[in-house]
């Protein structure tokens, strides 16, 4: 892992143990909460893991907070400026792209903006989030080609796509050319029911 990795690392690891620790919650316990290994939650807590964001997703839920919470530090000023190249990658393609989120609010519900890259070849596959989730995609630059449950859309730039986060969705950059889009999750229900154990990017 690259410094900037590491960091982003240690950082999760700290917040994934004070939540668990608050909750009184043992690493076994989160764990099984979670569908993850109780390994995975170790390496996680110790800074040693880059997990996936599925992974992140599950401990998120399984805690009872939003994603943001675990990689963003909690702030009493009620506006927020992320400089460019200072959010959160949280996500790194086979290929080079880069999943980053950018800004977020956790209150009254989680409500997530992230800056995607996906390069040629590049693919996400997102298991279905928790109930009510509700995710706007629009392309700046490339072509992408979305599969909502068992629907396929094909996006260029320009385009905009809304669908329901709480159905399996697939990002994909079938093109020859890079692909850029901005994406805004909201999700109602965090900590409202947990995921079982999928293969998740």
């Amino acid at each position: 892992m690259d410094e900037p990795t590491e960091l982003l690392a240690r950082t999760i690891g700290a917040r994934v143990k004070n939540e668990r620790q608050a909750r009184k919650l043992t690493l076994d316990q989160l764990a099984e909460n979670a569908g993850v290994s109780r390994r995975m939650v170790v390496n996680v807590e110790q800074g040693m893991a880059n997990p996936s964001v599925g992974t992140l997703l599950r401990l998120s839920e399984a805690l009872g907070v939003s994603l943001p919470a675990l990689v963003e530090p909690p702030r009493a000023q009620k506006a927020k400026v992320t400089r460019a190249g200072a959010g959160a990658a949280l996500w790194t393609g086979e290929h080079g792209g880069r999943g980053i989120l950018m800004a977020s609010s956790n209150t009254p519900e989680a409500l997530e903006l992230w800056e995607w890259t996906f390069m040629p070849g590049d693919s996400h596959s997102s298991e279905a989030h928790s109930a009510g989730t509700q995710e706007l995609l629009h392309v700046l630059e490339g072509e992408l080609t979305m599969t909502v449950a068992s629907e396929t859309f094909v996006l260029g730039t320009g385009d905009s796509l809304a669908f329901p986060g709480d159905e399996d969705h697939t990002y994909n950059n079938q093109s020859p050319a890079p692909t850029r889009f901005v994406l805004t999750v909201l999700e109602p229900g965090v900590g409202a029911s947990h995921r079982t154990e999928t293969s998740h990017a």
